[in-house]
């Protein structure tokens, strides 16, 4: 990133907020341009949401944010500049005044790259007095999360400048994608298009709500789409036959009244023979069967995803562990010995680099068992709701087996002590395979009045029940490791 340290942002709408956010945040000093008197407030909003944003998405150290200054002069913010990023409003000829002004004050060697969606750049760049400089950079909101860029030259942009443009994006987190040729509205929003004009037939005609379509993409070929795009979601469709297969299936439906975009290319051999020929490329050496475990894996990470923040296809899936749950045969727990509370199977996302289930899948395991103690003794939604609640004091774990990808284990629970306010439990986790202990945890637990913030006495279905299971559970041998604290290193 040394070759780009200085960045002028030109318009600090959504997209040059974007941006700058961006920018900012891989390190680079950001100049903005912006006659607003609100601008600063405007962008500062999306610097916010774009920190807020990269907390959770990384899990590594960020660059020291850059340094943030505003201007409404257009020389003070490009002519010490090493890129620039022009977003203004899409007008022909404002966008023509406001080039011709960055050509004149920026550095010679200056990118300059405009955030048009659908602007050509061989007419952007007709009256630059460096032209081969000059491309476009069409981002997608919200430019600080969604890494393509789609980059496309005019006739007088230099090749060079396109992969100098490039390897920049791609350092600050991007994914470019430069067109091979010119075309108005490049790749991505042409796409889009063809999609949102159909959309709006299907509104006039009364087919369908606007919900009703964004549900028929965002709980559908939305979620496949974020894996794979279309063509290689069709390749799959194809089978084992792959592309060709597909289109000598499907191709003919080109000819049905199935869209208001009648005008379709035909599918002659020789535009067969050239997708197949790309899915092939595409594709590589893996099979159907591997492109199957990829999509699938990956949709079952996106639907998880969303089940975190309870939105679209996640609240199907809560509501349908919901129903499985509530379905599921109540089984009768024998107290006379730990309590066998959590069955479940070592998921290939809890893989860590030495391929074992990774320690902090552990730690995820216990508290699902500790959850589902919970739910025995009585601690429900409306419990909770009336300002009560049980918080977890204190966690030992001991590793003592690996886990490995796909290996059945469950869970048993002792109650090794109990008060009024305060229990115990060890959590033991067996591999069913050859029982086996994988690992141990013993927590201690006690009841608060969220309220107030302090401790206080179970409530009285919650002391019944725990009552119940520590009558039993005190006459249960106690292990030798129960209580023991992690021995002291010697040295020599």
């Amino acid at each position: 990133m040394a070759e780009f340290s200085k960045v002028a942002v030109i318009g600090g709408g959504v997209i040059g907020g974007g941006w700058v956010a961006r920018f900012l945040l891989n390190g680079l000093d950001v100049t903005l341009y912006d006659p607003d008197d609100t601008a600063l407030s405007k962008v500062n909003r999306i610097i916010a949401n774009a920190e807020r944003a990269y907390d959770d998405l990384l899990d590594v150290d960020r660059p020291k944010i850059g340094v943030l200054n505003l201007t409404s002069d257009i020389r003070e913010a490009v002519e010490n500049s090493d890129f620039i990023q022009e977003n203004v409003p899409e007008n022909f000829e404002l966008k023509k005044k406001i080039l011709a002004e960055i050509d004149q004050h920026a550095p010679e060697n200056t990118l300059i790259c405009s955030s048009t969606s659908g602007l050509l750049p061989t007419e952007l760049q007709a009256d630059l007095k460096h032209p081969e400089r000059f491309l476009v950079g069409h981002p997608f909101n919200p430019v600080y999360l969604l890494p393509l860029v789609e980059i496309c030259g005019g006739d007088l942009t230099s090749e060079d400048k396109k992969n100098a443009a490039a390897d920049f994006y791609r350092d600050i987190g991007m994914k470019p994608l430069i067109l091979k040729k010119e075309i108005d509205a490049f790749i991505a929003d042409r796409l889009l298009e063809a999609y949102w004009r159909e959309a709006l037939w299907l509104v006039k005609d009364g087919i369908a709500t606007v919900e009703e379509i964004d549900d028929a993409i965002r709980y559908g070929a939305g979620l496949r789409w974020a894996m794979m795009g279309t063509f290689q979601v069709y390749r799959i469709a194809g089978g084992d036959a792959g592309m060709r297969h597909f289109l000598s299936q499907f191709g003919p439906s080109l000819k049905w009244p199935w869209t208001k975009l009648m005008d379709v290319p035909e599918l002659d051999d020789g535009l067969i023979g050239r997708i197949t020929e790309q899915s092939d490329e595409q594709a590589g050496d893996l099979s159907i069967q591997e492109l199957e475990k990829i999509r699938d894996n990956g949709l079952v990470r996106i639907l998880k995803s969303l089940q975190r923040i309870d939105w679209g296809a996640g609240e199907t899936l809560s509501d349908y562990e919901a129903k499985l749950k509530s379905n599921a045969p109540k089984s009768q727990l024998d107290y006379s010995r730990p309590l066998l509370l959590h069955r479940t199977k070592i998921k290939s996302d809890w893989i860590d680099y030495n391929g074992h289930m990774t320690e902090h899948r552990y730690l995820q395991v216990f508290g699902e068992t500790t959850d589902k103690l919970l739910d025995i003794i009585g601690m429900t939604d409306s419990y909770v709701k009336s300002g009560f609640s049980i918080y977890t004091l204190e966690t030992h774990i001991r590793h003592l087996q690996e886990g490995k990808r796909g290996e059945e284990i469950y869970v048993t629970t002792h109650l090794l002590g109990l008060d009024s306010k305060r229990f115990r439990v060890l959590h033991v986790i067996t591999r069913e395979q050859d029982s086996s202990v994988l690992a141990t945890a013993e927590q201690m637990l006690m009841s608060v009045n969220i309220t107030e913030n302090k401790a206080c006495e179970f409530g009285e279905v919650l002391s019944e029940n725990l009552t119940e299971i520590w009558d039993y559970h005190q006459k249960l041998p106690i292990p030798d490791f129960a209580g023991a604290g992690i021995k002291s290193l010697q040295t020599s």
